[in-house]
Order: C-alpha cells, then sequence, then structure tokens
C-alpha cells in the first residue's frame, strides 16, 4: 500500500525531486530542501530550481552526524515572510484546518505533507465514532490532533517540547477550533501513568523520532524504546478503538512495523475471528513528473 495526499490539496505541491533533493511549493512560496530518499536525477534544470526557489536550505557543519543530521541555515533567495499559513480541507465535509509554517534550523517547516492520508483516515474514524477520546503521542505540531478535534473527538495532545506545542495551539486558534487539551511531558511516563489510572482512549496516534529527550531529560531511542511503547498503548486502546504508527527511521520496514504492533497487542500473524484489521504501508508524494518520493511507513489498526 502506498498512499499520497489528495491531488485536489491546492496549497502544496512537489514540483520536483532528484540528486538528493526536493522543490516543493507550500501555498505561495517555493521551498528547496535536502532530502536523502531522492536518488534519482532532477527532471528540471538546476537554473530553473533556482529561479522558482523562494529559499534554499543550507546543511550546516553537524550534517550527517546523529542528532545534527538535518541542521543548517536557510539561504533567501527571494523576498517571503518568515512565517506564513496553509490550509487543508478534511475528507467529504466542508471542515479544514490552518497550519502555520515557518523556517526551522532542522529544514522542517512545521508540517509533514505526506501526512495528509493519515489526517484524512483519522478524521473519518473520529466521524464514524460517537464522541471519541483521542490521544497523540509526539503530536510535533498538530494536524493530527486538529483532524481529530475538527471531527468532534476530545484530543489529549502530548509533546516534550513546549515550543512545538505552542506552535499547535496557533493552528487550533486559526483553525477556529478549541478544547484540545495541551501536555507538555515525556510520552513514556505519560502513557504508562494512564495505565495505571485505568483511561482508555478510543484513537491513539504516534510518530515517534528516532531519538529525543523529554522535558526532564528522559532518553528516547526507537530501537529500544518502541515495542515498550506499544505494549503500553495497547492497555490504553479502547475495545473498539484505533491506533496510527508512523515511523521515519531509516531501515524501518512496513512489514516490520506491523510486526511489531502484532506482537504488542497480541494479534495472530495469520487472519482470525474477529481479529482488528491491520494495514501497513508507506507514505509518499509524487512529484510533477510522475517520480514516487517514499518518505515514511504507516500501520494502522482499527479493532
Amino acid at each position: 500500500m502506498i498512499e499520497f495526499p489528495d491531488i485536489s490539496w491546492k496549497d502544496y505541491e512537489l514540483l520536483d525531486s532528484g540528486d538528493g533533493e526536493k522543490l516543493e511549493r507550500f501555498g505561495s512560496y517555493v521551498l528547496s530542501r535536502p532530502e536523502p530518499k531522492a536518488l534519482w536525477t532532477k527532471s528540471l534544470p538546476q537554473s530553473e530550481w533556482a529561479r522558482l526557489s523562494h529559499t534554499h536550505f543550507k546543511p550546516g557543519a553537524g550534517f550527517g552526524r546523529a542528532g545534527k543530521e538535518d541542521s543548517g541555515t536557510w539561504e533567501r533567495l527571494r523576498a517571503m515572510d518568515d512565517q506564513w499559513w496553509i490550509r487543508y480541507a478534511l475528507p467529504a465535509s466542508e471542515a479544514s484546518v490552518s497550519l502555520r509554517l515557518g523556517l526551522t534550523s532542522f529544514k522542517h517547516v512545521g508540517v509533514f505533507p505526506e501526512q495528509a492520508p493519515n489526517w484524512d483516515f483519522i478524521y473519518r474514524k473520529c466521524r464514524s465514532m460517537e464522541s471519541p477520546k483521542v490521544l497523540n503521542l509526539f503530536a510535533y505540531t498538530g494536524a493530527a490532533s486538529l483532524a481529530a478535534r475538527a471531527a468532534g473527538a476530545e484530543v489529549t495532545h502530548l509533546d516534550s517540547v513546549r515550543q512545538v506545542v505552542t506552535w499547535a495551539r496557533g493552528n487550533m486558534e486559526r483553525s477556529g477550533l478549541d478544547g484540545v487539551r495541551w501536555v507538555v511531558e515525556d510520552a513514556m511516563k505519560f502513557a504508562a501513568r494512564e495505565c495505571r489510572r485505568g483511561h482508555l482512549y478510543d484513537g491513539i496516534i504516534l510518530d515517534p523520532p528516532a531519538y529525543g529527550h523529554g522535558p526532564d531529560g528522559e532518553k528516547w531511542k526507537l530501537d529500544e524504546c518502541l515495542f515498550e511503547m506499544l505494549r503500553t498503548v495497547a492497555t490504553i486502546l479502547a475495545p473498539h478503538g484505533f491506533v496510527v504508527l508512523n515511523l521515519y527511521s531509516n531501515g524501518y520496514s512496513a512489514a516490520l512495523g506491523e510486526t511489531l504492533v502484532r506482537e504488542a497487542f497480541g494479534i495472530p500473524g495469520l487472519p482470525a475471528v474477529a481479529a482488528p484489521r491491520i494495514t501497513s504501508g508507506e507514505l509518499a508524494l509524487n512529484d510533477s513528473f510522475g517520480k514516487v518520493l517514499p518518505l515514511s511507513i504507516v500501520v494502522r489498526l482499527e479493532k
């Protein structure tokens, strides 16, 4: 399974990719930045990339080192705002969310557009449930949280970085939504405490980094912590709930992610009567020349 953002999304476009870079349009602005998975040759000449780009990300001295692999600076090529907004229309409805973009020192801009199929899935699932409770762990700037909230869910949004939680709150307010519960905490500690308290969630979203730190210095390493986290999540998922697991770590595959989920939730590998439904695959972008750029793997569980 390979999923792409809907072509009707007018505020995002992957214009070209190749030679370790991608050329993207977010709203009115075009950005060029590194993309290690773009192993092929660019379709447009470099002169056209330079003509189209408002800004280009230049990797810093630490580029390629663990924890510094995305560090660097943005070089402005044309006039543009430091921050700007795009909108995303949710499926089969008049609802939409607003997402603020900004140029960070780690080449990210606050939105991962390949995640749009997950936002659609979360919105549809929450719309099909009665007053669902959703927990978004490692929630970043909150597009998935807003999709759930727009569908009427009671949402707990958790991230260990206060600045990105503030960013997410701004996205909520700009989207005309309210009522999201904001938590700045270590995800593992929070999930374990919810387990002890017997709290259950109808939907749980996880997008864990390869490495990270909690607000009190707690260490997160995906290879060492993911399975334990999934086992804890299994204890706080409601009987008819859903899970969305997204993984960007190099070396992980959809098959590996699915096996982790099956083992953590005690789900047999072969179909069984009334067994939860599990789907897995890749989230990707299609550039204007038809080149497919796979960026993450996703596993979804529906009880």
